[in-house]
């Protein structure tokens, strides 16, 4: 194994939950008049990986940053709720890779969700036997990229690699100096890096 560690991103990268978020933020925005249309699969879609502050922008400009940061807070709620007990669509072969990857190397996830976030994919999908650490912006208020170091000091890492599927998942590996492998099969393009299009391929590249 070329690495003590893989941390994963989650969203384009282990599951896609956009279906099921979609449906939650409906219900948590209803009554809600500054918000006359929730946002669609395909706007979410394209905000996946941002942080709350710069997914909120992206999806409502026209509401103010402590307007969004309300509105976040009660859509997370009922997000949370919602997939903890629907969960969402992991990518094909996910179950199988972390089966044999299990026991061979370090396993965590690194997130710009919220706090309740990676703890639903895991506990709705029985994904818990498999990862060693996570971390989120959520929880720790830090960026990406921090957090990518704080799991790897946390667990006492030498040489891990980072996978996720978007440019800010790369910057953040970037900024974090470890190796990144690109989810093509996720919401992101990133041109000139190692690459994966489906998740059963990184067990090649791991070798």
């Amino acid at each position: 194994m070329k690495y003590d560690g893989v941390l994963f991103d989650l969203d384009g990268t282990l599951w896609n939950a956009t279906e099921a978020i979609a449906i939650s933020w409906q219900l948590a925005l209803q009554g809600a008049e500054d918000i006359p249309h929730p946002p669609t699969v395909a706007q979410l879609e394209r905000v996946m990986g941002m942080t709350a502050r710069q997914l909120m922008a992206t999806l409502f400009p026209h509401i103010s940053e402590e307007r969004g940061a309300e509105l976040f807070a009660r859509c997370c709620e009922v997000e949370n709720d919602y997939l903890l007990r629907h969960g969402g669509q992991l990518y094909p072969g996910v179950g199988e890779l972390l089966e044999n990857l299990r026991g061979e190397t370090a396993l965590a996830i690194v997130s710009n969700c919220n706090a309740e976030y990676a703890p639903c994919f895991l506990k709705a999908h029985d994904m818990e036997k498999y990862f060693d650490d996570w971390e989120c912006s959520g929880r720790t208020g830090l960026s990406k990229g921090e957090n990518i170091q704080l799991v790897i000091q946390r667990n006492h890492l030498e040489s891990p690699v980072y996978v996720g599927d978007t440019l800010l998942d790369y910057e953040a590996a970037q900024a974090a100096r470890v190796p990144f492998i690109h989810a093509a099969y996720g919401f992101g393009q990133v041109e000139g890096v190692l690459a994966i299009a489906s998740p059963l391929e990184l067990l090649t590249l791991l070798e």
